[in-house]
């Protein structure tokens, strides 16, 4: 396991494509869910795990396994679990992590890549608190970045955006680095105070998530909304979710950037085999190499368009179907 510590240090494609082989052999030899569905992959396509030589030949395990199965390696004793919020009626994903120091090296490391280091800034979080979520990977992150700040009123205030409001238009006009880091419904409602934001030290940050308080709405029409009311001429959001380890960030117009040990691609929607790694559009595959002890192969049910700098853009959600030729052990 000696190839661990070299997640988080990949140069380029040569040495990423090294390390997911080596991740793929390890989860199959160690994890029973995903062995039996790449043996079950490989048995009908007649295929031979030692030809395996690029990691978009890697069976991408359906993201739905981790509602219905315990995606752990044998004898695994997790240290904690992270769980999809979900409705009261839908079958919740679980996400049972082994080493949770692997997920506070990916958050530090994606984070200070594109933002720099947490410790320079007051973080405003309109999100639930831990009580109110104890088991979200969103806000695990977000009390992860909020220990490195040096600001004490980087807290939590979903449940009081007034006093949100008030502290920002105190620090607004200071050099301070503000960044909100909010749920989609919660930046609405924060809008109507009709702040003027500044762009030289405040960023707005998205996570998604209406949780059915507001009407979805297409991303750039939300985005448009929430610059108009804030003043802003960007609005930044992150990608992530609770079956991955790491996050993806756009800085601008919904575009996404990965960081080195983790690469999205897409499969087509008719031939789930069919997998694109540039300038095409189709249901996301995710490659998290921090997700050493789960499984770091995931197929979505997002859409999404690569581009051929590695960038991307999500368009919506798939329906069920769109999956079909991955879901073999369902039946």
């Amino acid at each position: 396991m000696d190839f661990i510590s070299d997640v988080f240090h990949i140069n380029n494609e040569y040495e990423f494509n090294s390390l997911c082989l080596k991740v793929f052999h390890f989860q199959y030899q160690h994890n029973p869910v995903y062995q039996n569905f790449v043996n079950h992959l490989f048995q009908r396509k007649k295929i031979k795990i030692d030809n395996i030589t690029h990691y978009t030949q890697i069976p991408f395990l359906p993201i739905d396994f981790f509602k219905y199965h315990q995606i752990l390696f044998a004898n695994q004793k997790p240290e904690l679990f992270f769980e999809s919020s979900g409705t009261t009626q839908s079958v919740k994903s679980r996400h049972f992590i082994y080493d949770i120091s692997i997920y506070q090296k990916s958050i530090l490391s994606s984070f200070t890549k594109f933002y720099g280091h947490p410790e320079n800034y007051l973080f405003i979080f309109l999100l639930p608190n831990e009580k109110e979520r104890p088991h979200s990977s969103l806000i695990y992150m977000a009390k992860y970045l909020q220990s490195f700040s040096k600001y004490h009123e980087s807290v939590f205030y979903l449940n009081d955006l007034r006093t949100a409001k008030d502290i920002i238009s105190n620090y607004q006009n200071t050099n301070t680095k503000i960044f909100i880091l909010g749920l989609s419904y919660a930046l609405i409602d924060f809008s109507e105070y009709k702040l003027s934001l500044n762009d030289n030290n405040i960023i707005v940050m998205e996570t998604g998530g209406m949780k059915g308080k507001r009407e979805e709405m297409p991303k750039k029409i939300f985005h448009n909304y929430l610059k108009n009311k804030l003043g802003l001429s960007k609005i930044h959001s992150e990608y992530g979710m609770t079956e991955l380890l790491s996050q993806a960030y756009s800085q601008e117009n919904g575009i996404f950037e990965t960081p080195p040990w983790m690469k999205i691609l897409v499969r087509d929607t008719d031939d789930p085999f069919a997998i694109f790694t540039q300038n095409k559009q189709g249901i996301v595959n995710v490659i998290d190499l921090a997700n050493v002890y789960s499984c770091s192969f995931i197929a979505t049910s997002d859409v999404g368009r690569i581009y051929d700098n590695g960038k991307f853009e999500i368009l919506g959600r798939s329906d069920f179907s769109d999956l079909r030729g991955c879901n073999l052990m369902y039946s």
